[in-house]
């Protein structure tokens, strides 16, 4: 693996972990507010909305994590852009369906589940600046050092 993927693949690992933990926060609160707002159809909307955002940044990390994987010299080769963007094509079609079947629920509050999922989406963003700017990730390629084992081979220079 080369330092560019191992960089996306520290930064993406990160990313996911730290929105699963604030995704599973944000759905305990919406699901509060969504019942004390309509009951027990608010919970089950404020629950659907974060779920939701949080379902459709996984995907997003996890394809990205994907296309990092696929052979090649390079970290943005072809079939990194083709897994991504196809993933996205995906999530569209898969969101405009879910929209247009969650519509027609009758235990669907909209305001509540509207909200949830902003809420969902901007806690996805907010995730992705805090991650980007805090990690720890080596600025140094994969440089052998002197007496590393990768230097070992080598036989000794004379002076």
């Amino acid at each position: 693996m080369n330092y560019q993927r191992r960089t996306a693949t520290i930064i993406l690992n990160a990313t996911l972990r730290w929105a699963g933990i604030i995704i599973g926060i944000l759905a305990v609160v919406a699901a509060g507010i969504g019942y004390l707002v309509a009951g027990w159809n608010g919970l089950w909307s404020g629950l659907a909305g974060v779920l939701l955002a949080g379902v459709f940044f996984g995907l997003t990390a996890l394809m990205m994590l994907i296309g990092a994987r696929l052979p090649g010299d390079q970290l943005m080769s072809t079939g990194y852009f083709i897994v991504v963007m196809g993933g996205w094509f995906v999530k569209v079609v898969v969101f405009l369906i879910g929209m247009l079947l969650l519509r027609a629920q009758p235990w669907i509050v909209p305001w509540v589940f509207f909200f949830s999922a902003i809420a969902g989406a901007l806690a996805s963003l907010i995730v992705d600046i805090v991650v980007f700017a805090r990690v720890r990730v080596p600025y140094v390629g994969e440089v052998p050092l002197p007496g590393s084992s990768d230097d070992s081979s080598k036989p000794p220079m004379n002076s």
